[in-house]
Formats: structure tokens, C-alpha cells, sequence
């Protein structure tokens, strides 16, 4: 950890800026009101995300301008299958994350604490310049939690969605009633990552909790005209009994919508559960079934090689209407946003996407 005169002097070095959603409390301890963890930080000190810092009685977004990781993803890699599936979107991340999970397979960024990638600053423009010259339909805000950098996601939406782009956020949606609401304003699309449906496991293997997740994603859905798509990472052994994935699946059919995609994710060993085996496609698969038969209409499965549960299929009369192998994304059985053969509407985004790409 830095000390407070190095905390000052890379302050003024580097032009930090002043957070949103927090308040002094005492003794020059500043409470963070952006995520549920409330993190009371002492001067000189960052908070759990790491990246918000207590600097002479103010918080700082040190990871504001900061890019650590980008590229241009395929959409579907988010994944986001009705959003405008077959484009690519310009991606990058930070460094820290607001969750603690201790399978994470992005953890040499989540949990990075190495300062040098601060030395270079981009600004909103940059973003959205690099976007449109990678002729992306927009930007991802990715990697790592885009929440903790949420600051800095307003300031580039705003850019992006005057310059005709689209903005995307891949999020664990541990956020707070007060932040969402700025931080979500300009964006178009969604994947929340809904870890479990289980409260001992968001205590136990993420240091979180479930209820601001789903109260995140009630209002998403509820309240908010954002497409949103939800994947589930199945761990043998931690959340993937029958049980669980049916109150899961009634959870969005009751509460959300049946409309909405779920993407079943295959882990792999990473990061502090090395000693756990990779799911098996059969427990996936299974996932899938169950699902479906709770009602939901649109069920992926990623993060594996598979021929099962990667086309978009007309949930009226069956037929393939996405076919995807990778991600190349065949888009021929589609008229606009409707099954070419039935003209039943499919739910999502699909504006000016025809073809095969």
C-alpha cells in the first residue's frame, strides 16, 4: 500500500478524479455509496475495488482515463446473442472489481494492483475514436466491473451515444439504488452476471450478496428500456443442483420476463479453485432443460465446445433462426426482428442486421 505523501504525489501527477457517491463521515473517513459493500475508507486508503481512493478527506476514481486490456470482441462474445448479433463492439476494462470471487478467470485484472498501467490517460473522445475506427457498433465496458469505473462510463456513453454508437455493460450489478441510475443512462445493453441463486454462495465464494443483484436486475427489466441478457457460471458442487437452477429460472420468468436470454457458462479451474473439475457439458445441458421447461424461451450454453444450445431457435415453430458456430453468426432465417418462417417476433435488437457475418 502507498503511503500518504506517495498517495498525494501521484495525485497530483496524474490528475485524478474526484468520485461520485460518497460522503465524509469522521476523522477524514470517507463512506463510498456506490456499491452495497458501503466501504468506510480511511485517508490514504482505497476501498475494496481498489481503485477508489481516500485522498486528503475526498474520493478519488484513480482508475478514471485509465485503460488496462482492450479489443475488438465479437458481440456474442460479451455474450450478448440478440444484440445485434454478427457485429463487433470495442472493448476494454481497468483494473480492481467491487466482488471478491474466488474462482474469478479474469483475476490478474480484477485483482491487479499494479499502478504503472496509470501512466497513460485516455479521454471519452479517445474511446469513442478507437471505436469508430474499428468500425464497431459501440463500446463495451468490460474485463473487469465496469461499476467501480462508473464515472468514467457516464462521461464515454455520453460521447458514444451522441456519435451514433452503441454502449454495452458487462456487469455482476452489485450497485446501489443512488449510482445506477447515473451510470446506466446511455446505455443500450446488458449482461448481468447472476453468479447463483443462493445467498451463502455470493458470502462465500464472491464476499457479496444476492439481493442487490436481483434487485439490480428487476429494475433493469422493470423499469428501464435496456436489453438485457444474463449468463450463470455452473461450478460442480456449488450451484448447479436441479433446485437451485429452477428458482433461478422461475426467478426470471415470474420477475422478469421468459423473453430474456440466460447463457449457462462452463467454468474452469482459475485463480484460488484450481482443485475444482471443469463442468461437464452433461450438468450444462442439464441446466438447459430445466430452464426451458420453467418456461424460458431463449437458453444458451457457452464457454464450450458444443453443438447444443448455441442457435437462436423460433420458440413458435421450432426452427433455427440464428445459426452460430464460433462466432460466426448466420443470420439468414431472419426478416428484420421476426423468424422468416412464421413472422413471429423475436426479442431483441436486430435492427440493419441481415445475412452472415
Amino acid at each position: 500500500m502507498l503511503d500518504y505523501d506517495m498517495v498525494n504525489k501521484i495525485q497530483s501527477i496524474y490528475d485524478y478524479k474526484i468520485a461520485s457517491w460518497w460522503q465524509l463521515i469522521d476523522n477524514n473517513r470517507i463512506e463510498c455509496q456506490l456499491c452495497p459493500r458501503n466501504c468506510k475508507i480511511p485517508c490514504g486508503s482505497h476501498g475494496f475495488c481498489f481503485i477508489r481512493k481516500n485522498i486528503n478527506g475526498k474520493l478519488y476514481n484513480t482508475a478514471y482515463g485509465r485503460m488496462n486490456g482492450f479489443a475488438n470482441d465479437p458481440i456474442e462474445k460479451k455474450p450478448l446473442y440478440h444484440f445485434y448479433p454478427g457485429s463487433t463492439i470495442y472493448s476494454f476494462g481497468t483494473i480492481g472489481c467491487n466482488l471478491g470471487c474466488k474462482y474469478c478467470q479474469n483475476w490478474h485484472i480484477s485483482k491487479s494492483v499494479n499502478q504503472q498501467y496509470l501512466a497513460k490517460k485516455y479521454s471519452a473522445q479517445d474511446i469513442v475514436k478507437f471505436a469508430q475506427i474499428n468500425n464497431s457498433i459501440g463500446i463495451a465496458y468490460t474485463y473487469n466491473d465496469p461499476i467501480i469505473f462508473g464515472e468514467w462510463v457516464i462521461d464515454i456513453a455520453e460521447q458514444a451515444r451522441h456519435n451514433g454508437l452503441k454502449n454495452v455493460m458487462v456487469t455482476n450489478g452489485y450497485i446501489t439504488s443512488e449510482a445506477r441510475y447515473d451510470i446506466f443512462k446511455n446505455i443500450d445493453g446488458v449482461n448481468v452476471d447472476l453468479k447463483a441463486f443462493s445467498d451463502q454462495f455470493y458470502r462465500k465464494l464472491t464476499l457479496s450478496n444476492l439481493d442487490p443483484v436481483l434487485d439490480t436486475l428487476r429494475w433493469l427489466v422493470n423499469e428501464t428500456n435496456i436489453w438485457v441478457e444474463i449468463t450463470t457460471l455452473i461450478i460442480p458442487k456449488q450451484n448447479d443442483h436441479p433446485n437451485e437452477l429452477r428458482s433461478l429460472s422461475k426467478f426470471i420468468v415470474e420477475e422478469l420476463d421468459p423473453c430474456i436470454p440466460l447463457h449457462f457458462s462452463a467454468f474452469h479451474p482459475d485463480f484460488k479453485m484450481l482443485d475444482v473439475p471443469p463442468t461437464p457439458i452433461i450438468t450444462l445441458k442439464r441446466a438447459r432443460d430445466i430452464a426451458l421447461n420453467e418456461g424460458l424461451k431463449f437458453v444458451y450454453i457457452g464457454n464450450v465446445l458444443n453443438d447444443i444450445g448455441q442457435d437462436t431457435i423460433c420458440p413458435s415453430c421450432g426452427k433455427i433462426v440464428i445459426k452460430r458456430i464460433g462466432y460466426t453468426t448466420d443470420l439468414t432465417a431472419m426478416n428484420e426482428n421476426k423468424c422468416a418462417y412464421c413472422d413471429t417476433t423475436i426479442p431483441g435488437c436486430f435492427e440493419n442486421m441481415v445475412g452472415q457475418s
